[in-house]
């Protein structure tokens, strides 16, 4: 069980239709190097899903993921940074093709993936046996946790452990329900989130009716829907991504509608949903990583001066982790990803001059004269623990309002 201090807040008049996610992301250990000069091509890979059933959400959190290199161009640092993006296609064995043409490439890093269970085999399969640092903005599954990977696999996304204890809370202690039931993607962050939910709202005095697994992007979900509201649960828990979700919705208010409440989590944290659904979507909560870092709020300018639309769920995360390898990169003085791994911490964590988003130039130089820093984030402060995951991490719970996603409160967990 995972031990925090728990706070909330209630905020009022957020239009949160572009509210990021939360997180930070990890390392391995090392030092700021000393005097890592320039004059060389800094290279990450972006490694998102921006065609697939994560495609309305991996686009935003792809154009995050490469705005450090805009920010950074026509600056004096002495460094050329080199990003070359690859589609998932939030499908596991496109990732990993993707992923080994970064790596075929040369490139040392990654920010990626988006999807758990892409993120998953790609280290597994191709980037620990490679020695290359992934860094995932969105993969939240618990699983990544423990997964021997070398300490190679870091992440700017909190783990769904701690999610499911806040769906869990709001059920049945906000919302006072004592009876539930899932209806989860078939994958590892959807049957990892069901399970720390189920075990959170067991754990409160709560029962659960049905635990469903779902394919993607079927033709019709009524049926499975059916089995997962046999049992006439007060709330239905759906853990999925937008292209799936527009379906099950649809079949749901067509079929189903019998005004018990529906929870989704962050895959599904998407303003454009209600309108594809045709369905104001009034009996639905979410939760969802919310972004809580020092320079959210520069960052939140900053994404969007350069795309004109407000940064999404798990942007900030995104923009974090490729400012934080590139940091790890200078520190290493090589496109080596073993070096870079055991800089991640060096760059991230305490102790050394907080620098973030709105001084990253200034960071670079910073660290390639060897000075130590102390990368203060967008999505969070993104200190890392052993195992890589985030010591505090802030989530919120929305709901569909006026064309798109309204913040109502925000809990925040603290590692103890």
């Amino acid at each position: 069980m995972v031990t925090h201090t728990y706070r909330r807040n209630v905020l009022k008049g957020i239009g949160a239709t572009g509210v990021v996610g939360l997180a930070g992301c990890l390392g391995g250990d090392g030092g700021n190097g000393n005097g890592n000069g320039g004059d060389r091509d800094v290279m990450v890979g972006v490694l998102q899903p921006t065609t697939g059933d994560l495609g309305d959400l991996g686009g935003p959190i792809r154009d995050a993921a490469v705005l450090p290199r805009t920010q950074l161009e026509g600056t004096d640092i002495p460094f050329t940074i080199d990003i070359q993006e690859e589609d998932t296609q939030t499908n596991p064995e496109a990732g990993i093709s993707a992923a080994q043409a970064l790596v075929d490439g040369g490139y040392p890093a990654i920010t990626g993936a988006a999807s758990s269970g892409v993120t998953i085999p790609v280290a597994q399969q191709v980037a620990v046996p490679n020695g290359v640092v992934m860094c995932s903005p969105a993969s939240t599954a618990p699983g990544i946790t423990d997964l021997d990977d070398d300490d190679f696999l870091f992440r700017t996304a909190p783990s769904d452990a701690l999610q499911g204890e806040v769906m869990a809370q709001v059920g049945a202690e906000d919302l006072g329900f004592s009876s539930a039931a899932t209806f989860y993607l078939n994958n590892d962050y959807g049957q990892q989130l069901s399970d720390s939910f189920v075990e959170a709202f067991e754990g409160l005095g709560g029962s659960v009716s049905a635990e469903v697994a779902f394919e993607a992007e079927q033709p019709s979900y009524t049926s499975i829907l059916q089995e997962a509201l046999g049992g006439g649960p007060e709330v239905l828990i759906v853990i999925g991504y937008p292209a799936s979700g527009e379906q099950i919705f649809r079949d749901y208010y067509a079929d189903f509608d019998g005004g018990e409440t529906i929870m989704v989590t962050d895959g599904l944290r998407a303003g454009s949903l209600p309108g594809n659904v045709d369905n104001p979507m009034e009996n639905v909560v979410g939760t969802a990583p919310l972004a809580a870092g020092p320079e959210e709020d520069f960052f939140a300018d900053l994404f969007e001066e350069e795309f004109g639309s407000a940064p999404g769920v798990f942007t900030a995360q995104a923009y974090d982790a490729t400012a934080v390898l590139i940091l790890a990169n200078v520190a290493a003085g090589d496109n080596d990803g073993t070096a870079i791994r055991d800089n991640m911490r060096a760059v991230a964590n305490p102790d050394g001059e907080d620098v973030g988003p709105s001084n990253l130039e200034e960071a670079i130089t910073m660290v390639a004269d060897g000075e130590e820093v102390n990368y203060q984030g967008a999505s969070s402060p993104v200190d890392f623990d052993d195992n890589g995951d985030m010591q505090t991490v802030t989530y919120e719970i929305f709901e569909f309002a006026d064309g798109g996603v309204q913040t109502t409160e925000t809990v925040e967990f603290e590692a103890e």
